[in-house]
């Protein structure tokens, strides 16, 4: 799988996953996929609400892993 940009948040714990990818994925183009790595339990919630306000595209996740589309 493609993607333009991994973000890894293993060990960290809410809010700092979604921060972290948030700044991450600042300067990327519109439509640009990002797999984040985060353990944190919250991160289940957190990402799929992240996604649906600042308009990008969660895509899933399995396990640990997170796929977004930038919006």
């Amino acid at each position: 799988m493609h993607t333009d940009l991994d973000v890894d948040a293993l060990g960290l714990l809410c809010p700092l996953p979604v921060l972290r990818l948030r700044k991450r994925m600042a300067d990327l183009p519109s439509g640009a996929r990002v797999r984040l790595l985060a353990d944190d339990p919250a991160a289940l919630i957190d990402v799929p609400h992240f996604c649906a306000e600042a308009g990008h595209t969660f895509e899933g996740n399995d396990g640990h892993t997170y796929l977004i589309r930038k919006g």
